[in-house]
């Protein structure tokens, strides 16, 4: 049997409310987006990639994400000591381009994985509680305002991929 990417009930962001719920409110939305871009769609789908010359696909974004969510949440502003999700050695782009569709599952399976250990790394901090990266201080509310850019410009190219991988569009 073939895996196929699982259906998603895509959250909405909240209209009104206070600065946590707004911002866990639409980086939700975008995180589920994401996977909304993938729902019905097997390990080769995800892997191909529809728009030459560009070798970004689906799977590589979803991989990505998975790297960037332990990045930022785990490692980078809870201070876990995690590995990376990828082996360095296979590049920094080893994401987006070390791709099996046999993998499909696991890796999307990593990516929900790591939006739930995102969630709970941050679950009793306050927006402005602070990190330092690259010798600069950081907040959790600069975190989320950075996740929500990241995901909605990758949401962007996902629709395109969607759309010349079988002409799916909107949502």
């Amino acid at each position: 049997m073939t895996w196929t990417a699982p259906d998603v009930t895509r959250t909405t962001g909240p209209l009104a409310g206070g600065e946590r719920e707004m911002l866990a409110g639409y980086l939700a939305f975008y995180r589920d987006s994401l996977l909304l871009k993938c729902a019905g769609l097997d390990g080769r789908q995800l892997a191909e990639a529809t728009v030459p010359p560009s070798n970004l696909t689906l799977l590589g974004l979803v991989r990505h994400m998975a790297k960037v969510e332990r990045f930022w949440f785990r490692q980078s502003f809870a201070g876990l000591e995690v590995p990376p999700v990828y082996d360095p050695a296979r590049g920094k782009d080893a994401d987006y381009e070390d791709l099996d569709p046999g993998r499909a599952e696991e890796d999307y399976t990593r990516l929900v994985e790591e939006m739930r250990l995102a969630d709970r790394a941050v679950a009793g901090a306050g927006m402005d509680d602070t990190f330092l990266w690259r010798g600069a201080l950081c907040s959790l509310r600069m975190v989320h305002i950075h996740m929500i850019a990241e995901y909605a410009r990758h949401v962007g190219h996902a629709d395109l991929l969607r759309e010349r991988l079988d002409g799916v569009t909107g949502a």
